[in-house]
């Protein structure tokens, strides 16, 4: 199966949607009759992009808003603190039923990273620690409570006798205090006191403890003698711990996070295939274009003759691709396909993609209005970027997220950037470029090069038209025997101009249908 296009040529002077210049928009597009994963995919990476079945690729030195190719690297991807945000926000609704539409109120991250650091630091600087040459005795549990306990009760007065004494405990115990919060421990404790076991213990009784278990698992695991109290050696490696709170959690473990069986919501997201002849996409089609009418008009301002079945149909229910399941594609196939959100039986938002060779790429999202305090478009974003992982386990080639197009100089369309990490295509030598890179240039200018090579160059320029494939009368021949059957004023123009802009692959692999 080959790819059937329809050159159209560029489109000059019409409306832009991004800064609402009346005729400020410049780009060149062609109807797609059919067309493989595999030439979408090429055509993706040299800035092309659909729109039901039109393909259009914005002229980006010359069009108001420049528009760049822009992809996720999911592999690598960490969910920044409003993206953990949204994720907890979800969770909290579908589990409690809560939800704010004001200010977040979740709890900052970055205090149990903050607080993980500082555990680590203690623990290293308790281990440290060379006791008196004293006998480690098997009450020592309820010793250092007894200490500990006895601190807080004449906290002033010991504060002030350590200030006198603390020199000369130095001295003996050979360190300095870990940490403001972290106290020394006295040498010789004394006896006759124990813990109030009425009450629970504080804090910093319950970490003593903690670390003082794990001495005396080190000592176990030790086989060496030891003289009096002196450890002359390293310890032994760790038992295996529970993971700690400061460890980074990954998407999925927001996403996929077990529900209690009393959740107040039920949310199932469906993967549906855009296709009439599908009984899951014909079975859910009027219930997904009442949403789609809904969406429109309440974001975007259409009227109810703008968002009607045949536009909807037209924009999101119609695609060029040919749907393909080889052996080692993934689970689902390659093709268009709707991510349907269902909560409580009922959709609330769909995210429409299309998954390629190398991509899941995000063509639109409308969800219900009634339901924006979800951020239902960040939530979707994270939630491909963990299916675009997911797919990845099964077809190892399959490993970017692209975004659509990114816009520097509309301000509301800057938000693509924050999915790190992340590349911008270059539009002149077609090279992915980190977009922390390019940032600095697009400060400066609405168009830019972003490739520092001098050098470089479109290497899929079209060097050899002759090789080019037509359709012309239903038959499939080159080019350089089209111009010869051709009648009329040549168009070579048009068509060079159409091979520049696909490449040398696809312009060979594609048939231009000529009429």
């Amino acid at each position: 199966m080959a790819s059937v296009v329809e050159y159209k040529g560029p489109r000059v002077g019409y409306r832009c949607g991004y800064c609402d210049s009346p005729a400020g928009k410049v780009s060149s597009g062609m109807w797609a009759h059919s067309m493989t994963v595999q030439d979408y995919q090429a055509l993706i990476d040299r800035g092309w992009r659909r729109s039901g079945k039109y393909v259009y690729k914005p002229v980006m030195n010359q069009t108001c808003c420049p528009q760049y190719t822009i992809r996720c690297r999911p592999l690598h991807f960490q969910p920044s603190k409003s993206h953990k945000k949204v994720l907890k926000k979800m969770f909290k609704f579908l589990s409690k039923g809560e939800f704010s539409r004001g200010n977040n109120e979740e709890e900052p991250m970055d205090s149990q990273m903050d607080d993980g650091a500082v555990d680590d630091f203690v623990l290293k600087s308790k281990l440290d620690i060379q006791p008196d040459h004293r006998p480690l005795s098997e009450d020592c549990k309820e010793v250092i409570e007894s200490e500990v306990k006895e601190k807080e009760e004449n906290l002033e007065a010991k504060e002030t006798k350590e200030l006198n004494q603390s020199h000369a405990k130095k001295e003996k115990l050979g360190f300095g205090e870990p940490s403001g919060s972290a106290k020394v421990l006295p040498s010789a404790p004394k006896p006759g006191k124990g813990a109030d076991l009425s009450k629970p213990p504080c804090r910093k009784a319950k970490d003593i403890r903690k670390e003082r278990k794990r001495q005396k698992l080190i000592l176990k695991s030790q086989t060496d003698k030891l003289e009096g109290f002196q450890i002359q050696h390293e310890p032994q490696p760790l038992p295996p711990e529970k993971p700690k709170l400061n460890q980074p959690k990954s998407i999925e473990d927001f996403i996929f996070d077990t529900l209690p069986e009393d959740a107040a919501h039920q949310l199932e997201v469906r993967l549906v295939p855009v296709s009439f002849e599908d009984p899951e996409f014909k079975s859910s089609f009027r219930q997904s274009l009442s949403l789609y009418a809904k969406y429109q008009m309440a974001i975007h301002k259409d009227t109810e003759a703008e968002c009607g079945e045949a536009e909807f149909t037209r924009f999101l229910c119609s695609s060029p691709l040919e749907a393909e399941n080889p052996p080692n594609g993934p689970d689902y196939g390659y093709g268009s396909f709707h991510q349907q959100y269902w909560l409580d039986g009922k959709i609330i938002a769909v995210g429409v993609i299309d998954v390629l060779p190398h991509c899941v790429s995000s063509v639109y999202l409308y969800y219900d209005p009634d339901y924006s305090f979800l951020s239902l478009g960040v939530y979707s974003a994270l939630r491909e970027i963990a299916f675009t992982r997911q797919l990845h386990e099964k077809t190892s080639q399959l490993s970017y997220y692209y975004m659509g197009f990114y816009i520097h100089s509309c301000p509301k369309m800057r938000y693509k950037g924050q999915y790190r990490p992340s590349d911008l295509l270059c539009p002149e030598t077609y090279v992915w470029v980190p977009i922390e890179q390019c940032l600095p240039a697009l400060e400066n200018s609405k168009y830019c090069r972003f490739n520092q090579d001098t050098k470089a160059v479109d290497e899929e320029r079209v060097n050899e038209l002759d090789r080019l494939r037509v359709l012309y009368k239903r038959t499939i021949m080159p080019y350089n025997i089209y111009k010869k059957r051709q009648k009329g004023p040549s168009d070579e123009a048009i068509v060079q101009q159409y091979a520049d802009l696909v490449g040398q692959t696809c312009s060979e692999r594609m048939l231009l249908f000529r009429s």
